[in-house]
């Protein structure tokens, strides 16, 4: 489009002197196209707004369309509140604080307080003072057996790959995780160079694919994996079992998308179709799960080591709890990914019928770790919707130990929701590999915005725990926080979730909320017990 702008200009002042020749009124012309251009050659040098360099001039339609839009939703939409993927509301928030600019807004609560749903938190009569220069809140994940623990940030990127971003949003993001000490994951698509040019810290996520770590086979190879896991820069190991956006379906790397660039960072042939397997081929079984755990540790030279997914059959989880019990192996943290979560292009089905949400997800997931008296060994990371500083809090509340957060970071970048995320014409070079796209993000510039959005939402996070009269994050609890659950009746998130007692799906009479899905987890299968024999049985019926 700059390329296209330049034409313009050239042209246009062109047929302005030949037109001058034959009409003598013609340089009255240059009234209108002197500011046009004047104002496209500013566009293109400055660097805060990256829709305006990639479209000088045209891109302020966005701006315009932003001015008109109260008094469009006034008359033709609903409340200023609603809308996809994320609201007004909290897009705002997100654009002041990378900006630096102030976030706080005038004539009070911009929700409705009387719909069902709607959540809060009970400050206290003895609230306390956090101040900005106040240490962050830290988090330390390593197990028992860890030996390099790592001390995390409340508040985290969430796992977008290189392919999936372009190379200059990549190093943004690892930028503002450098500035502000907090990690970023890399997705599934390996390490690049651009995760490792700033030095931020990374967590390395391994998918189905092994990307980065696999054989000619496309199988695990613990060679090429040892070489990358113990870059200074890898400071956690994520096992990627599903994710929000599509939970248990595949992936394809398109042939004409596998670069040389990306084959090198990927190990796959150039030019060649990849597919990533909804499931795993290095561990079929939740004991063989923990034993792939511990060779990655020992091959990461005792770096923490977790996995992600996205919670389908409760019985699955359950069995995983089973095999670290029965085997002594513990992953040192777990992501939770709510189905409603994901940056990604996924299948619409996926994307809305596929997955338990967050919310339960995490409760669920928190309450099964302290019934087997495993949440003592084990952080827990929630990742979903994580837009502000209360969205922080609540998933503490619920049990997590650290929020992550994909689309908050990509506006933080400058994307500005065209929802064309799988095109490859992303205008603000966010999610794009078009060279003239990409090349439009300024990388110190959108580094320093996410490291803005970080320190601004996690203060805030910190400023509402003060609130309620706590001075850590590991103090905040369910009693803490409330749920309209109808237009009469409020509760609180312990009087909806479940509070277990540590150890108490080790005894003989467990609570039974669980029943069902302990009689159905097995530690040496994924499938539920109880369907094994009718399965076998189904099959031999049909054949």
């Amino acid at each position: 489009m700059r390329l296209t702008f330049a034409l313009f200009a050239v042209f246009s002042l062109l047929a302005v002197y030949l037109l001058s020749l034959i009409w003598p009124a013609a340089p009255w012309l240059l009234i209108i196209l002197v500011p046009i251009i004047a104002r496209g050659i500013a566009d293109i040098m400055q660097k805060r707004h990256t829709l305006l360099r990639n479209f000088p001039v045209v891109g302020h339609a966005r701006w315009t369309m932003e001015y008109f839009r109260p008094f469009l939703r006034q008359y033709f939409f609903e409340s200023d509140t609603d809308g996809t993927p994320i609201n007004r509301m909290h897009r705002d928030v997100i654009y002041q604080r990378a900006k630096g600019s102030r976030d706080s807004t005038p004539y009070g609560t911009k929700l409705d307080t009387q719909r069902v749903g709607y959540e809060w938190i009970g400050h206290s009569i003895a609230a306390l003072h956090h101040k900005a220069s106040d240490p962050e809140a830290r988090v330390r994940v390593g197990g028992p057996q860890c030996t390099q623990p790592y001390m995390a940030s409340i508040f985290n990127v969430s796992a977008m790959s290189f392919g999936a971003l372009s190379n200059n949003a990549i190093r943004a993001l690892n930028k503002g995780a450098a500035i502000g000490g907090f990690y970023h994951n890399t997705g599934e698509g390996s390490v690049s160079d651009y995760h490792l040019e700033h030095g931020g810290d990374l967590v390395w996520q391994i998918g189905t694919g092994y990307f980065g770590c696999r054989n000619q086979q496309g199988k695990f190879d613990p060679v090429s994996f040892a070489k990358v896991a113990t870059l200074p820069s890898i400071k956690m190991i994520e096992i990627k079992l599903s994710q929000g956006a599509k939970p248990g379906h595949g992936g394809i790397l398109p042939a004409d998308k596998n670069t040389a660039e990306i084959a090198r960072i990927r190990l796959v042939e150039v030019g060649t179709e990849v597919d990533s397997p909804p499931g795993h081929s290095a561990f079929s079984t939740p004991l063989e799960m923990m034993h792939f755990i511990a060779q990655l540790r020992q091959l990461a030279e005792g770096k923490p080591v977790g996995f992600k997914l996205a919670i389908g059959r409760t019985s699955e989880f359950v069995a995983l709890c089973k095999a670290m019990v029965n085997t002594g192996i513990y992953p040192d943290f777990i992501t939770v990914d709510g189905g409603e979560g994901g940056t990604g292009a996924a299948p619409l089905e996926y994307s809305n019928s596929v997955g338990m949400p967050l919310r339960e997800a995490l409760a669920f997931v928190c309450d099964i770790l302290v019934g087997f008296d495993l949440k003592k060994h084990i952080r827990v990371i929630a990742s979903g919707k994580v837009f502000n500083g209360f969205h922080i809090v609540k998933n503490l509340a619920l049990g997590a130990d650290i929020c992550n957060s994909a689309r908050g970071m990509m506006i933080a970048l400058g994307c500005v929701q065209s929802l064309v995320c799988n095109t490859n014409k992303c205008p603000t070079g966010v999610a794009t590999q078009d060279p003239k796209l990409s090349k439009g993000l300024d990388v110190p510039d959108k580094g320093n915005r996410v490291a803005r959005f970080h320190k601004g939402t996690v203060h805030a996070a910190m400023e509402i725990i003060a609130s309620a009269g706590l001075t850590h994050t590991a103090e905040l609890n369910r009693s803490h926080i409330y749920r309209r659950v109808s237009e009469t009746e409020v509760r609180r998130f312990d009087e909806i979730y479940s509070n277990l007692l540590p150890g108490c799906l080790l005894q003989e009479d467990k609570p039974s909320k669980f029943a069902q899905a302990m009689q159905e987890a097995s530690a040496e299968s994924f499938m539920p017990q109880r369907y094994i024999t009718e399965t076998e049985q189904g099959l031999k019926a049909v054949i």
